[in-house]
């Protein structure tokens, strides 16, 4: 009897076959470069975050496939290129894996996740000869959200980070006080930098409670986005026009919005 295992590599090397014969017999498939699936490559992503954050198990099934496909197309072209092929692809992550968990695969001890962050961290820097730098692996083309997240979390791999995460608000309060000096002075381009300062800071504060930041913003869009689409579907069922209705009119449906999604969360709890 086959293990799930096998049927998982059975499947795999299918996937491989069937992408060498896309890339012979394929004119689409044959066409594209590294830099041309790059923007299809981060669309995929950002779909599969999508279903993550919806829970979507079935689609987050279907977006690992998607973005499994992009991986093995990758690896064909850098077959091509004789730079690299799947094989080279995968004992570069399982040789990196086994040494970057010592306390797995070696006799490191660890007390907690936090101890294997920051060892993690350590032995990225001992890599390349221990010349690269901190923050040398953060992309250049990373959101700026994100990118202020793994900034921090980079940081704070290194010891560079608050004693007492409490302390982070004394920081968040400063920046608000700057922020507010800037605009009584009507700078705009000081008050941009102080915004994006007490961004950094809240995005500070995010990952000290263990809050990622990019989720929780995306969490807030979505509840906006369905609190003002019912906004507009009873404004629209009434017969009325937005532009017309007073702030308070609008407030008072947005109210009732919040109301119910109140009683379906308590409902289905």
């Amino acid at each position: 009897m086959n293990t799930r295992k096998d049927i998982a590599l059975a499947e795999f090397s299918r996937l491989l076959d069937i992408m060498d014969e896309l890339r012979e017999k394929c004119p689409w498939d044959r066409e594209q470069t590294l830099e041309s699936l790059r923007k299809l490559t981060i669309e995929e992503t950002y779909e599969l975050a999508d279903a993550i954050l919806n829970s979507d198990l079935a689609n987050i099934k279907k977006e690992l496939g998607d973005l499994m496909l992009h991986i093995s197309f990758y690896a064909k072209i850098g077959s091509e290129k004789e730079a690299f092929d799947m094989g080279d692809v995968l004992k570069s992550i399982n040789e990196k894996l086994i040494y970057r968990h010592p306390h797995v695969f070696g006799e490191v001890d660890v007390a907690n996740a936090r101890e294997v962050e920051q060892n993690w961290e350590s032995l990225k820097l001992k890599e390349k000869g221990g010349n690269k730098r901190v923050l040398e692996g953060v992309p250049a083309a990373m959101p700026a959200l994100v990118k202020a997240n793994r900034i921090q979390e980079k940081a704070s791999g290194v010891g560079f980070d608050w004693e007492h995460r409490e302390q982070v608000w004394d920081k968040v309060r400063e920046e608000i006080t700057e922020l507010s000096a800037e605009i009584d002075l009507v700078d705009p381009d000081k008050i941009e930098a102080e915004f994006g300062d007490l961004f950094f800071a809240m995005v500070n504060a995010a990952r000290l409670y263990g809050v990622d930041p990019e989720t929780a913003l995306e969490r807030t869009n979505l509840k906006f986005i369905r609190r003002f689409n019912y906004l507009e579907s009873q404004t629209l069922q009434k017969g009325r026009d937005m532009k017309q209705m007073t702030l308070a009119e609008m407030d008072e449906i947005w109210d009732e919005a919040k109301r119910l999604e109140r009683q379906s969360e308590n409902s289905s709890s």
